[in-house]
């Protein structure tokens, strides 16, 4: 068996949350520390890693970052190597973009080129968010890397081809939590009370106005409420109503308009149903916007230079706290096909193995063309 796919095996079975990667860094740690360590130097930030290997002549330090978190999910793959923690999986394949890393680590721990690089391993890039902090840590401020570049699983595309574009590749994004509170009462007097059910049902429909008529038809944003809590019992006027949701959009500026909408609607449901409301925006996700000219050059070295397919791909909602890097550092993010059945967050997602090799290939062989000139 390939050794990195036995190690995204066995990262796979011990999934956890954002800031709680305490076994997973445990155990990138203990394979790192494993390598000949002469050229190394790792520094431990919160739940995370930074691992610089430090190059023969070196002029420039080139970052490759990876994600470590998993999801609070329900395993259903039914794999030998199924998640061990309750309720807990890697839904998004981190665990492939941890296996994948620690190839190209050992790789140029072996094989050592000029420049420097630096080996970044985020926690929490599914919530709360750990690619701003890192960003801003000592360490990031004292290693900063010169370009910096990352990649995604892609369920819907093959093995063997890889996909991006210049430009805009992921939305910004914006977590979304209404608390809506009013006077509850027995069910059979409605009219002494102020009903939080039906005023979440109808702040629910007015958020979607938002998106038919105050975005630009030409420009792309989603408002989805994914989760509705209120109420006790069946026979009792909810006095509360919680909504959660997510906001996505292409621009910043969309960004900013959709939540001052988002507030002026939620103060009309307080003065028509009389209740009180607190907004919570929770944690925002810059967009993720590739270098024009980095993309444009991997693009050419992958049809030119190895086996691989590309598919230059549209831009996508998805959302990924990588942005945030690259808002600071030239770089790119690109997608890897994994032909899975079943997509990203899902509790069947079953990536197929085979592109671990393909990944470490690609990026092995264009970190040696840019790290050697």
């Amino acid at each position: 068996m390939n050794p990195f796919v036995k190690i995204r095996r066995e990262l796979h079975q011990i999934p956890e949350l954002g800031f709680q990667e305490f076994k997973t860094q445990a155990y990138l740690l203990s394979y790192i520390e494993s390598l000949p360590q002469e050229r190394m130097t790792i520094k431990k930030w919160e739940t995370g890693l930074f691992v610089k290997i430090h190059g023969l002549h070196p002029e420039k330090t080139i970052g490759y970052r990876t994600d470590i978190d998993g999801l609070p999910i329900v395993e259903e793959t039914n794999l030998s190597f199924s998640s061990t923690h309750e309720a807990q999986m890697h839904a998004c394949g981190h665990d492939f973009h941890m296996s994948i890393t620690l190839g190209i680590l050992t790789y140029f721990v072996e094989q050592p080129i000029n420049d420097d690089l630096l080996f970044i391993f985020q926690p929490a890039e599914e919530g709360p968010g750990g690619a701003e902090p890192m960003l801003k840590s000592e360490m990031m401020r004292e290693w900063k890397p010169d370009i910096i570049f990352a990649l995604h699983i892609a369920p819907e595309y093959p093995v063997g081809t890889i996909s991006l574009k210049e430009g805009l590749l992921f939305a910004n994004t914006s977590e979304l939590f209404i608390d809506l509170k009013g006077k509850g009462g027995h069910a059979a007097y409605p009219h002494q009370t102020n009903d939080m059910i039906i005023a979440a049902c109808n702040l629910v429909n007015q958020l979607q106005t938002i998106i038919s008529r105050n975005v630009n038809p030409l420009d792309s944003a989603v408002i989805t409420i994914g989760k509705i809590t209120g109420g006790t019992v069946q026979n009792i006027i909810a006095e509360r109503a919680r909504l959660e949701g997510t906001i996505r959009t292409l621009t910043s500026d969309s960004m900013t308009k959709v939540k001052q909408r988002i507030k002026a609607l939620v103060n009309g449901i307080e003065t028509g149903f009389e209740c009180e409301a607190k907004i919570d925006f929770g944690a925002m996700y810059y967009q993720v916007y590739n270098d024009e000219k980095l993309a444009r050059d991997f693009i050419e070295f992958v049809r030119n230079e190895t086996k691989y397919e590309v598919i230059e791909c549209r831009e996508a909602m998805t959302g990924e706290d990588f942005g945030y890097m690259l808002a600071e550092i030239p770089g790119f993010m690109f997608w890897l096909g994994v032909d899975s059945l079943y997509g990203l967050h899902h509790a069947k997602l079953n990536p197929n193995e085979d592109a671990i090799s393909v990944a470490i290939d690609i990026i092995t062989s264009y970190i040696t063309i840019i790290g050697n000139n």
